[in-house]
């Protein structure tokens, strides 16, 4: 359940939840090794609506070498913290919850005054089943990203290529548009200004929607999904390029343009992103979650995550290494730490 680390530093995450915590008592602890745990919203102990949760919450974390929280606060676009230009409800419910006081600053204090690290975990392009999430409401359902059949991911309006192949069941926005690139650097950027104790921000879900099988490229999209097809995303593609990605691409060099400029819409927002919270604070770590196969990521999901080490975009990157095949995790692990890059040392 440790951080696997190097001179450079890219992380390799076992994650674990609260239910874990009795079988990870007294873990031995090694210096410079980083460990940590996530606090989704869902966790049993309510940890974003009690102070005594709170206290449970670190105090089980020093008992256990644990020295990072990483706090679920922006979730299938809902705002889980003290927000002023999102939808307040979820909020007030945690405000309530701990009879008017702010769990979260509760937990930043507390936790800093026992040498550990909390990191504002933001769940970026995905939506969950929210449908009616705020992004939504201002700006219409064209702002999530498509398949090439003009479907959004997730199980609705099927067809006959669902017989074939899995949709990732959540919906996912487009971050080739625009408005959603604005309004989510807009959330990160508030999360970090209302909490400057937070020591960075986590991304998740900074990625196209995942297919099975998947296919390496837009010239294999006769034979499974990919995403991007956003009305946005292919407008601006076609202006910059002349190409209608749904009926142009013909030559390797156009397929490869139109896979590199989704693969830069991500690059583009988690770069945006980082430039504001290291503006606000150079001391401000961003991570990211990312899919453990790089050339996967690279080629299906197009999150080019060793890039982002490798031009310091990132500071480290979590390996979403959830396999119960050891032979596997071990490979994925040897890879990964090779995209070492400009990754920060601890």
């Amino acid at each position: 359940m440790k951080f696997i680390t190097g001179k450079v530093i890219l992380f390799i995450f076992l994650f674990f939840n609260l239910l874990c915590f009795g079988a990870c008592q007294d873990m031995p602890s090694s210096p410079g090794i980083a460990t940590g745990v996530w606090v989704s919203i869902f966790s049993k102990d309510r940890v974003h609506y009690s102070k005594e949760a709170v206290v449970r919450l670190v105090d089980r974390c020093k008992s256990s070498n644990i020295n990072q929280i990483y706090l679920q606060v922006y979730q299938s676009g809902n705002a889980y913290y003290d927000t002023s230009i999102l939808p307040r409800g979820k909020y007030k419910d945690m405000l309530n919850a701990a009879n008017g006081e702010d769990a979260i600053d509760f937990l930043l204090t507390r936790a800093r005054e026992n040498n550990i690290q909390v990191f504002a975990w933001v769940n970026l392009l995905s939506l969950g089943n929210n449908d009616k999430a705020d992004i939504l409401e201002k700006f219409g359902r064209d702002i999530l990203t498509k398949d090439q059949f003009g479907r959004p991911s997730g199980r609705a309006n099927p067809n006959d290529s669902d017989k074939y192949y899995l949709r990732e069941d959540l919906l996912f926005l487009e971050p080739g548009d625009q408005k959603v690139a604005r309004y989510l650097i807009a959330v990160v950027e508030e999360i970090i200004e209302r909490y400057p104790l937070f020591s960075g921000v986590h991304l998740d879900y900074a990625r196209y929607p995942m297919t099975v099988p998947f296919i390496p490229g837009s010239r294999f999209t006769g034979q499974g999904l990919s995403y991007g097809f956003g009305e946005k995303n292919i407008e601006r593609f076609t202006e910059w390029t002349g190409l209608d990605p749904l009926k142009d691409l013909r030559s390797a060099k156009d397929y490869i343009s139109w896979d590199g400029w989704r693969r830069e819409q991500i690059t583009s927002l988690v770069r945006r992103i980082s430039k504001k919270v290291k503006d606000r604070s150079f001391g401000y770590m961003v991570s990211c979650a990312v899919v453990p196969s790089a050339e996967r990521a690279y080629s299906s999901m197009f999150q080019d995550w060793p890039f982002w080490l490798e031009e310091g975009i990132i500071d480290y990157a979590v390996l979403m290494n959830y396999t119960l095949d050891n032979q596997l995790t071990r490979q994925l692990v040897r890879s990964a730490l090779s995209y070492a890059g400009k990754a920060r040392s601890l």
